[in-house]
């Protein structure tokens, strides 16, 4: 049976209408461009996952409270501000198949776009007093700057090890994750041991979420081609990491050649990616992520049960189960 994420929200839902209100109120702002931008992200959200981490998390811990809708709010800010200031460094002029705001606004709007949505963040656990959240979440916006320029300065070599490819990783999607479930845990219960489990659980979600991510760019797409993006990119994954370390070094010259010199060409591009398969990149990197998965279920399953936490269980399968 296909997972949705609206059966999984049961528990919560009236907490994340609730969180709806409560974070369209906090974009708001008096400037009209800034107005009129906020409003354009907030009318093209995602799937709020985030927010759904949070309080899921706050709630196999204890009882949903005042606080668990700042860790909220606060989290899906600084969420937002790092994907605007993303499709800035990537040149990226979509995002979830709408134009990104440095595509309609340019450049200069989107940096400043992104800058005051940090400090709105920074703000609102000042003004509440949540400084334990601003904490947590100050140090996961540093280590997602440092796994950025980690796979800045390896993507120019393209010399990345599996080892320092789940350091970026970590760093660069599960850190927000982690500290997402973290926060969510904190406003709930004072016992640091379970919100240290819950914020490395949020970790091995995290690293399984990216990996499904990897794996995206050589299956299918609904119009019967792979997307290829990554390597366009020049996006060290896993399957490919995997593949470089199978194939014979001619071969491995070759795919490197590509990536580096060749990556706008679909053919040469495709030629990579039916490599990857063919040499088990993909099977290898499904592997990895139900390890991730399993590592994080068997964290879950030490906590009592409760809806939250069927629901969290569900939100993990829909991770690596997700078609987009």
């Amino acid at each position: 049976m296909e997972l949705k994420l609206d059966d999984i929200k049961k528990p919560i839902a009236k907490e994340l209408d609730e969180f709806e209100v409560r974070f369209r109120k906090s974009m708001q702002s008096n400037a009209p461009l800034l107005d009129r931008i906020t409003h354009y992200i907030v009318a093209r959200k995602g799937k709020q996952m985030r927010p759904m981490f949070v309080f899921l998390s706050a709630k196999l811990c204890g009882e949903i409270n005042e606080a668990t809708y700042v860790a909220a709010s606060l989290v899906e800010i600084l969420h937002t501000a790092t994907l605007v200031h993303d499709d800035v460094v990537d040149d990226s002029y979509q995002r979830r198949g709408f134009f990104s705001i440095n595509a309609l606004w340019k450049n200069k709007a989107a940096v400043l776009v992104g800058d005051y949505l940090l400090a709105k963040g920074l703000l609102l656990s000042v003004e509440n007093g949540q400084y334990k959240l601003l904490q947590i979440l100050s140090n996961t916006i540093r280590e997602m700057s440092e796994g950025e320029l980690l796979q800045l300065e390896k993507a120019r070599k393209l010399d990345i090890k599996e080892g320092i490819y789940f350091e970026i990783i970590r760093q660069k999607t599960a850190s927000l994750i982690a500290s997402a479930c973290a926060c969510g845990a904190t406003t709930t219960t004072n016992n640091e041991e379970d919100v240290d489990k819950v914020k490395l659980m949020g970790e091995k979600i995290g690293i399984a979420f990216q990996i499904k991510d990897d794996l995206f760019d050589y299956e299918e797409a609904e119009v019967g081609k792979p997307r290829g993006i990554d390597i366009k990119e020049r996006k060290m994954t896993l399957p490919l990491i995997y593949a470089l370390n199978k194939v014979d070094s001619a071969t491995k010259r070759k795919i490197i050649n590509v990536i580096k010199n060749d990556n706008q060409n679909m053919e040469r591009v495709r030629w990579v990616i039916d490599e990857v398969r063919s040499n088990g990149g993909m099977e290898y990197a499904t592997k990895r992520m139900m390890e991730y998965r399993n590592e994080a279920l068997g964290i879950l399953n030490t906590f009592p049960d409760s809806d939250a936490k069927k629901s969290v269980e569900q939100l993990i399968e829909f991770t690596i189960s997700r078609k987009n």
